[in-house]
């Protein structure tokens, strides 16, 4: 049997493992949904990592700086800024006020109480954008995973491969919920910048040094007429704006801010931020030399591109098959694999916390007892699930493309609302609700409409994330300024919980 196989197998065998160990210290639906709130800094860093990072940082990534260069690595630099901004300004504030809104286990719950609980629609709506956003991001995760298994075993047609690749992590997620989804993501987190860190390592010596490297990537320059090795080259500062503008997609993106919500408490979030950090520098950076590697690699070795099957997105499986000891290569590819799960499990389990906590408890069943919430939230992951495989089923589906999507719109829809909702206490409900439902229009319209309309005049376009946030930013801002000040009790509440965040400090 081929040692891929085998090392494949021993990964998927683990990460079942810890979802059953999961299983048995899930004892409620907080356990299922937050993990009773007991993440340490270390876990709470890779998970958020492992989480946010998904199969685009071993595919999308890489196969854009191939196709482009460094100037799609504005992508990673404004990712690293959106981050570090996120766990400093909103990591602990919102550890703290999540407590305050009635001990919030979901973003539209937060919402719902942060801002008075008048009336049910902040709930809903905030709830409806999770679910149609994040089916779209499953769906990307499937996507990658079955091009994975598809590269594994020769011959496996595309409809079964996104069936296996979605199964295990469905069945963890369905198995041990939150715990099981974190304590995956550190091991999944481990072995992503392992392979990231190697991967390059390994081209590098295979093209014999730094000179050789140089020479290969000039000679693909020279065939191809592009400039790979600057971050300007064949861009514009509108273009680097828009591409820097990723970063502004963190402060809306609810599988990460519920890590930062699952925190032991507010002093573990410093040391979590320093170890996130770390970890991401290292995983991005590893991400974008791949791509830039590869180049190099391929330039140099124009009769093994055919391992790419014509699709960028595969270079770091091209290269992992290519340079390393089949035993090496499982564990390798398991990263990709890992990147996957880390995700797809976090969003299938955000979409089965919004359903059943702020549909299913907050209209049908009020009372309902932690058994029967812990049972309808897994039927939930099930059933988020096989709508994100349909999604997933058209075999072009590109990852990358996938991401941006569902990326532009939480952060366009949550982020400016999340950032005032801990950083300002005029913010009202109205002011919220018009902002969200504000950003979540715009980025939609212009995704669809506007940006197609400039491509066809043969203008530049725009990532739908700016002008989606900057709508929801000054929207938010302007009804609530427009209408009545909040009620005092949520003035009060506001003021109570960030006083306890700088005494926690």
């Amino acid at each position: 049997m081929n040692p891929m196989y085998i090392t494949f197998g021993i990964y998927l065998v683990a990460v079942l493992l810890i979802g059953l160990a999961a299983y048995f210290s899930t004892r409620n639906f907080d356990d299922y949904i937050l993990g009773g709130r007991s993440l340490g800094p270390f876990v709470t860093a890779m998970s958020a990592g492992a989480s946010d990072m998904s199969g685009w940082l071993l595919m999308g990534l890489p196969g854009a700086i191939y196709a482009a260069g460094l100037s799609e690595a504005w992508i990673a630099i404004g990712l690293v800024i959106g981050a570090w901004l996120n766990w400093l300004l909103v990591a602990g504030r919102l550890r703290v006020h999540t407590e305050y809104a009635n001990n919030a286990l979901t973003l539209p719950d937060y919402f719902y109480h942060r801002f008075g609980a008048h009336g049910h629609a902040m709930k809903v709506i905030s709830a409806i954008i999770i679910l149609f956003f994040f089916t779209i991001y499953c769906a990307s995760g499937i996507v990658a995973g079955a091009r994975l298994f598809q590269s594994l075993f020769e011959g496996m047609s595309y409809e079964t491969a996104m069936w296996l690749g979605a199964g295990a992590t469905i069945a963890y997620t369905f198995i041990g919920g939150f715990l099981a989804v974190s304590w995956t993501d550190t091991v999944q987190a481990t072995l992503m910048i392992f392979a990231l860190i190697l991967t390059p390592i390994m081209v590098y010596l295979a093209l014999g040094g730094a000179d050789e490297m140089n020479a290969a990537i000039q000679a693909a320059a020279q065939t191809t007429g592009k400039e790979y090795g600057s971050l300007f080259a064949g861009t514009t500062f509108l273009g680097i704006i828009s591409t820097a503008a990723w970063g502004l997609g963190y402060f809306g993106q609810p599988h990460i801010l519920a890590r930062f919500m699952a925190a032991e408490n507010v002093k573990s979030l410093t040391s979590a931020r320093r170890i996130g950090m770390t970890w991401m520098i290292l995983c991005l950076g590893g991400a974008v030399a791949v791509g830039y590697f590869g180049i190099a690699y391929f330039g140099a070795h124009p009769d093994q591109v055919g391992a790419m099957d014509g699709n960028n997105e595969r270079i770091f499986i091209a290269l992992s098959t290519i340079l390393f000891n089949p035993w090496i290569a499982g564990i390798i590819l398991s990263a990709i694999l890992a990147a996957v799960m880390s995700t797809l499990s976090c969003q299938l389990l955000v979409c089965s916390s919004a359903i059943t906590e702020d549909f299913y408890k907050g209209f049908l069943r009020r009372n309902a007892p932690q058994g029967e919430l812990v049972w309808v939230g897994r039927i939930m992951v099930l059933a988020v699930a096989v709508i994100a495989i349909l999604i997933a089923s058209n075999p072009e589906s590109k990852v990358l493309g996938l991401v941006s999507y569902a990326w532009a719109g939480f952060g366009a829809a949550f982020g400016p609302v999340v950032i005032l909702s801990v950083l300002w206490k005029r913010m009202t409900a109205h002011g919220a609700l018009a902002g969200m439902i504000t950003g979540a229009v715009v980025c939609v319209a212009w995704a669809e409409f506007a940006n197609p309309a400039l491509k066809a005049a043969g203008m530049a376009t725009m990532y739908e994330i700016v002008p989606g946030f900057i709508a929801c930013w000054m929207v938010s801002m302007i009804v609530s300024l427009a209408g009545k000040e909040p009620p005092r009790e949520v003035v009060e509440k506001f003021e109570q919980a960030d006083a306890e965040y700088r005494a926690a400090r």
